[in-house]
């Protein structure tokens, strides 16, 4: 077993390997969308269904994670969510029709859901507070070359292969990650873990396919309207009844007490309207260039890889950035920004140089990739030791759902404006009042932020405001 310092940095970057397999295939699959909608025979608006049910397969079984790695050990909990997210990689490259893709991709966002939290859940438990903003920046780094390579590499398989291939590369990547999780994983899990809130799972998965169900399909003639109506409010009740049933039981699938750490409710809250905007780009940004400018997959993917490329950049800053500035001015002013970055694709044309393009998404890329580093890492800033399982499984649920949402918001705008036009076929024009709407959402997250104290998560940032320089108290885990 290598030695405590190396096998720190080690650690993240073995767990990035799954982080990597799913980034580079959410990346992938955004380029690809209108040649797979086009082999399928569909709506390319209608395969944000493809996109949508990873992200709610994962937000369903994300809460489980948790327990799972407890009772049965994070190693081969993780170890075994690699082989079926490789397995759900091997069935959407060979789906058929619409509702196979997206069966597949629920499949594969079974394994990913317990891949990405527990994999986090080992680097949490192996690392030490005051090196946790590093290991994150670690951890993140190889996790975003798969963005850096999914646009060229998906657009260049698309436009010259078939799109099936996206999925297959998978394979090899999955294959490596097994090994190095068995060879230098070691096997974590409680003795005694608490009883599993079956009563609790139950709820919140019906809960949520409810609201997320009837959101997808809103105003999209997928179902008629009494019904959709029907899942909002079936998935409106359920939800009552889990927040009821949370506060009573001890261990609910997702402690909701933890919404009582200001730094963590703020990462939740601040987290889920920001990624609301910023989470529909990969949807919306390639549609815009292949539907609306005419562009192949591969001129598409080599335009929209820089995003990636601004985010490897930020993080070797992050570290600085945070000790200089702490978390709430961070979080305030770079939401603000973030947002208006974001409005700026809402004013790409045509016409618009590629140079010109290529600017602004380096620079939104390094800048919304400073806000999750930031809103990641604050959620774990004042969270107890013996709570990180839950918290961990706790803020994935929100991200993917927030996510989700942001992608049927994204694709509802879109759908909305072409039907107020008059058409069926999308156009360029159609995209800028979705990026708009995405962008003033991302921007209202800095009012959750405001609320932070200046000395928020000043033991994982490193950074000293004078008010805590001179004696202020500093926030405490329960306030």
């Amino acid at each position: 077993m290598p030695s405590t310092q190396p096998r720190q940095m080690l650690i993240p970057l073995i767990v990035a390997c799954g982080l990597f397999m799913e980034n580079l295939d959410s990346t992938v699959l955004s380029t690809a969308l209108p040649a797979i909608a086009r082999s399928l025979e569909e709506n390319p608006l209608h395969l944000s269904l493809a996109m949508t049910a990873y992200l709610f397969s994962l937000a369903v079984f994300i809460p489980i994670s948790g327990w799972v790695a407890d009772r049965f050990g994070a190693r081969t909990v993780f170890r075994a969510a690699i082989v079926i997210f490789t397995m759900g990689s091997i069935l959407c490259g060979l789906s058929d029709s619409l509702p196979q893709f997206v069966l597949a991709r629920v499949f594969q966002g079974f394994g990913g859901a317990m891949m990405v939290p527990v994999g986090r859940l080992v680097l949490l438990r192996s690392v030490p507070k005051n090196e946790l903003v590093r290991a994150m920046a670690y951890l993140t780094v190889p996790a975003l070359i798969g963005p850096v390579l999914g646009p060229p590499v998906g657009g260049f398989i698309t436009t010259y292969l078939s799109w099936r291939w996206i999925f297959w590369i998978n394979v090899p990547i999955g294959m490596l990650g097994i090994v190095l999780v068995t060879l230098f994983i070691e096997e974590v899990k409680e003795e005694r873990p608490p009883p599993f809130d079956w009563p609790g799972f139950a709820l919140l998965a019906l809960a949520l396919t409810g609201l997320v169900g009837g959101f997808e399909t809103v105003a999209r003639d997928f179902l008629p309207n009494a019904l959709v109506a029907c899942l909002f409010a079936a998935g409106a009740i359920l939800l009552a009844l889990y927040i009821i049933h949370a506060r009573r039981r001890p261990h609910a699938v997702l402690d909701l007490s933890l919404l009582r750490i200001p730094t963590f409710r703020a990462s939740i809250v601040g987290g889920f309207l920001f990624r609301m905007g910023i989470g529909a780009t990969p949807f919306l940004l390639p549609l815009m260039l292949q539907l609306g400018f005419g562009l192949t997959p591969f001129e598409s993917g080599t335009l929209t890889f820089t995003t990636a490329v601004g985010a490897l950049l930020m993080k070797t800053t992050a570290g600085p950035i945070l000790k200089r500035f702490g978390f709430r001015r961070i979080l305030i002013g770079n939401a603000i920004l973030s947002g208006a970055l974001l409005a700026v694709y809402g004013l790409f044309s045509p016409t618009t140089p590629h140079a010109v393009i290529l600017a602004v998404l380096i620079v939104s890329g390094y800048f919304r990739s400073l806000q999750f580093t930031s809103v990641n890492t604050i959620a774990y800033a004042d969270m107890p030791r013996e709570r990180m399982s839950r918290a961990t499984s706790f803020a994935s649920v929100g991200q993917q759902l927030s996510l989700s949402v942001g992608i049927g918001t994204g694709a509802l705008l879109l759908h909305l404006t072409v039907l107020a036009r008059g058409d069926t076929q999308v156009s360029a024009g159609d995209f800028a009042p979705a990026f708009f709407a995405l962008a003033l959402l991302s921007a209202l997250s800095c009012l959750v932020h405001v609320r932070l104290r200046p000395d928020a998560g000043a033991e994982v940032s490193g950074h000293r405001p004078r008010t805590a320089v001179a004696g202020a108290p500093r926030t405490q885990p329960g306030e």
